[in-house]
């Protein structure tokens, strides 16, 4: 099993396509085959901590690799791409 963990910055002002980017995201589950399990969450601190986090779940890494060149997520990362300031993330075996 591999889990896949993402933060997110945003610029400022972007909280519609925020919560737009967000939603489109959650409803890949269900519809990339390879996603096992999925949780989103928007940071409750706030301050200086990122906006929002993806935890995902995939049975082997050519299943994340896939999800990460599947068309339905790419163009969801679009949106993604034009409002963060910055991104990082961790992939490893569980």
């Amino acid at each position: 099993m591999v889990r896949h963990i993402v933060m997110w910055k945003f610029k400022e002002g972007t909280q519609r396509e925020r919560d737009e980017f967000l939603t489109r995201l959650a409803g890949l589950r269900g519809v990339v085959p390879q996603i096992r399990s999925q949780e989103i969450g928007v940071d409750a601190a706030g301050g200086e901590n990122y906006d929002a986090v993806l935890v995902a779940d995939f049975d082997t890494m050519e299943d994340l690799a896939a999800y990460k060149t599947d068309p339905r997520h790419v163009e969801v990362s679009k949106l993604c791409k034009a409002i963060r300031v910055s991104r990082v993330a961790v992939d490893y075996i569980l």
